[in-house]
């Protein structure tokens, strides 16, 4: 079984692109919404939260993990997983994007990631790499903010970079690319023509890679705190699947 870990509905991102290409993979999710968001928490949080994050996925039978928050990709890479095999997000990223190599990419993300430096050090001599922090954007998906409050918030945070230019838009927060359009539509009318990526095609590709992706297709989740939200979205992303949801 694969496990999927998330500080609530943005591995959901993640999942969709999984199933995508492997819908007979079994899935044992767990969304921290109890913690969420992570992107605002210090590193010795962010340590605490994925050791015990891992240790509910390998409760629920995981025997392989993807690791579907970047903010936690630093801890993860320090050995939070013990010796479970693990996928985090800015490896596979960093391989993905050799395609655009050279091009100017602006990467939004979670002050987490940004002050981290993790994708800087993934795709250094790879892209000329611009990073921008949007503390509110997270929380705001999770909660279920509507249209006009999200594209406000990606708005006021583009608007820091106006006048710059970029190639790509690099959605390095696994929340974002749920409201993908909103984003896509406000750096338009920033910057004009940019082209933006999702880095749950890179991850779900290698995961079908690397890990046992033959099963009966059983989707588990586990959630820290119920979320009428976190439901709706699974409801609406899997219309068709059989799952469980447990509150912890």
């Amino acid at each position: 079984m694969i496990g999927l870990f998330d500080s609530g509905s943005g591995g959901l991102s993640v999942l969709g692109a999984l199933r995508a290409r492997a819908p007979r993979a079994d899935i044992a999710y767990f969304g921290d919404i109890a913690h969420v968001p992570y992107g605002i928490r210090t590193q010795e949080e962010l340590a605490a939260l994925t050791v015990a994050g891992m240790s509910v996925l390998q409760r629920m039978g995981a025997e392989e993990i993807v690791s579907a928050c970047n903010s936690v990709s630093p801890v993860v890479l320090a050995g939070a997983a013990g010796d479970t095999p693990i996928i985090e997000m800015t490896k596979p990223t960093a391989e993905g994007m050799q395609k655009f190599r050279g091009k100017h990419v602006l990467l939004i993300a979670t002050p987490a990631t940004v002050t981290s430096e993790i994708y800087e050090r993934a795709l250094a001599n790879v892209v000329a790499l611009d990073s921008l922090a949007i503390a509110e954007l997270a929380g705001a998906i999770e909660f279920g903010a509507g249209d006009e409050e999200i594209a406000r918030i990606v708005r006021d945070a583009l608007t820091a970079r106006k006048g710059n230019t970029y190639d790509v838009l690099l959605l390095a927060c696994t929340h974002y690319p749920l409201v993908r359009d909103t984003i896509e539509r406000e750096a338009e009318a920033v910057f004009g023509t940019i082209e933006s990526i999702d880095p749950a095609e890179f991850v779900a590709g290698e995961a079908v890679r690397v890990f046992n992706c033959e099963g009966g297709g059983v989707m588990r989740f586990a959630i820290s705190k119920d979320s009428d939200q976190f439901r709706k979205r699974i409801g609406a992303l899997f219309p068709s699947a059989r799952y469980t949801i447990e509150v912890l």
